[in-house]
């Protein structure tokens, strides 16, 4: 039980919080009264938190998704790649300026295959958020991704990029470095690859920051996680001027995985465990390994000319519009 309660508890997860607090006092109680069984007690309640992590996974609101993809006990690129990978062997900066901790990337086994896998990587406490600046990468962490993409390349081996970030690095001296120019260039390089790219969105999916690494033949979501250009905090202080909308934002945003497949901008929804990711971190991997490698496997089978010519296609095709025919003005006939 004291692994439990290292974990943090969202607002909404309190309920699963006391049932363990139930628990560990009825573990208490049986470690002080060895003539009374407690096990039967325990049993019932374990099974309780199971079923109230299904319920409150059933009912999640869109910004209840959104908190659940910024779980500080949630999986993050590094976890995922240690679950699923072997020999993993990352590298490091982009031969220009220097090594950005908020993008890793290497070579690694995936079920016997080498491929190249990239991420935005958060830390996991104050120290290590500081240290992977939360996620946010600069104009050379992009630069570094499509480096390692150029070598997967030269090497003909899949590339799999998993996105978690909530934007890009906003700074001064990221943008006097050429932050859009770099996302931009990767959006291009990416749509002309000719290995196979996959893009998992595992958590958050912001706004150029997740397009910088997010161009790929096949797009998934994990359940929980969302996918816009803005975060609901900011779309709800430029149309608002407040935080306080953030949950109406997050609603009209559509950002949740069930909306961005069925507007076509994702092609598939990866499942999580139940209550979320942070539950399980093997489940979890498990979960996408048991996407990537099926999808791995098709695409190689392609052609890479028509790989490159589908995936154009298929981001040229997205969004939705309308043509009417114009409108004439009797007074300027």
């Amino acid at each position: 039980m004291a692994e439990v309660f290292k974990r943090q508890f969202l607002d909404f997860e309190q309920p699963i919080k006391e049932l363990y607090e139930q628990i560990e006092d009825n573990q208490k109680l049986a470690s002080k009264n060895s003539r009374m069984d407690y096990a039967p007690i325990i049993k019932q309640l374990e099974d309780s938190i199971l079923v109230k992590r299904k319920e409150i996974t059933e009912h999640l609101t869109p910004w209840q998704k959104v908190q659940l993809s910024r779980h500080p006990d949630r999986p993050y690129t590094l976890e995922y790649i240690d679950k699923m990978c072997h020999n993993f062997v990352e590298m490091h900066g982009d031969r220009n300026v220097k090594d950005d901790k908020a993008m890793v990337g290497g070579f690694a086994q995936l079920d016997g295959d080498t491929i190249m896998i990239i991420g935005q990587q958060k830390g996991t406490n104050t120290k290590m958020r500081q240290y992977r600046n939360f996620g946010m990468a600069n104009p050379e962490g992009y630069r570094k991704a499509l480096r390692l993409m150029r070598l997967a390349e030269k090497f003909n081996k899949p590339v799999v990029t998993l996105i978690d970030t909530p934007g890009a690095f906003p700074g001064l001296e990221a943008e006097e470095r050429g932050q859009g120019e770099a996302i931009a260039r990767n959006i291009y390089e990416m749509l002309r690859l000719k290995v196979p790219v996959i893009c998992i969105i595992i958590g958050e999916g912001a706004s150029g920051g997740a397009l910088g690494i997010g161009v790929g033949d096949r797009v998934f979501m994990l359940e929980n996680s969302w996918y816009t250009v803005i975060s609901p905090e900011n779309c709800s202080t430029i149309l608002w001027r407040s935080w306080e909308k953030k949950e109406v934002a997050a609603e009209q945003l559509k950002l949740t995985a069930d909306n961005m497949l069925k507007f076509g901008l994702v092609d598939g929804i990866i499942p999580e465990p139940l209550g979320g990711a942070h539950w399980n971190y093997d489940e979890a991997a498990q979960h996408l390994k048991d996407y990537l490698i099926p999808v791995i496997k098709e695409l190689k089978h392609i052609p890479a000319d028509e790989r490159v010519k589908q995936r154009i296609e298929k981001f040229s095709k997205m969004g939705f519009w309308e043509e009417t025919e114009p409108v004439v003005n009797s007074h300027s006939q």
